[in-house]
């Protein structure tokens, strides 16, 4: 015989009445409050090391030497690209938790939900039917969140970018006439280290930014890939019953 899970009503035979019990929670209901918006939290959990990584680096001039060397300013066009993708990727996560949670434990009867509008178009639906509506949510998830691959790539084109301009901007303080001129070696040198230490430092954030942005991107994917995988199972243990 079965053993149920939560404790039942039981009828007192002498009074006809019914006992109150306390249902005690089922596992998977226990398991449901202990990971309910467990990806929101690995999201934080990810930048907030990040962005304290970046204080550390702050603290030790490294952030000041690259703003000094940015000339054409393309070190912060890539920050601010960046904080844009985290803000998009932030947006996508709190959405992806919420479809998670209501597909879990709290009601698929939000407004507005992706998953309350999968549930009722299978409606007697056959099998055929649930895979091509089960494929168009997946594309419309999966286009949501490429957006921030997309914005990860463009971190590190604008990084290579800045690269090329720096090793123009490197070249083109070297004279050739004025090469054995003791004088003008000088600002030549400086001219070279500058536009050296602008490429390098372009390739560097550029780099560094787009490995930040493609975890955040990851942790999207394994969200949107738990979503759909048990919106399959219910899905289908619905439609079974």
């Amino acid at each position: 015989m079965n053993t149920l899970a939560a404790a039942e009503p039981v009828a007192d035979i002498r009074t006809g009445y019914v006992d109150e019990v306390e249902f005690a929670p089922t596992p998977r209901a226990r398991e449901i409050g202990r990971y309910r918006y467990l990806l929101l939290l690995r999201f934080a959990l990810i930048n907030v090391t990040g962005f304290a990584l970046l204080g550390a680096i702050w603290m030790q001039g490294w952030i000041a030497r690259i703003l000094a060397a940015d000339d054409t300013h393309i070190c912060k066009l890539i920050f601010s690209l960046f904080l844009i993708g985290l803000f998009w990727a932030g947006q996508k996560i709190v959405m992806l938790s919420r479809e998670l949670n209501a597909l879990e434990g709290e009601g698929i009867d939000q407004p507005g939900s992706r998953v309350a509008a999968y549930m009722d178009a299978i409606v007697g639906r056959d099998g055929q039917s649930r895979a091509n509506l089960l494929g168009a949510l997946r594309m419309k998830i999966g286009h949501r969140i490429a957006v921030v691959r997309h914005m990860a790539s463009t971190l590190v084109l604008l990084g290579l970018i800045g690269t090329i301009v720096g090793f123009i901007i490197a070249l083109s303080g070297v004279n050739q006439d004025a090469v054995t001129d003791s004088a003008a070696i000088g600002p030549m040198v400086a001219t070279l280290l500058h536009g050296m230490a602008m490429a390098l430092f372009k390739t560097l954030v550029g780099s560094v930014l787009n490995v930040w942005l493609m975890v955040n991107y990851r942790l999207l994917e394994s969200g949107a890939t738990h979503l759909l995988t048990h919106l399959v199972e219910v899905g289908e243990r619905d439609a079974a019953v």
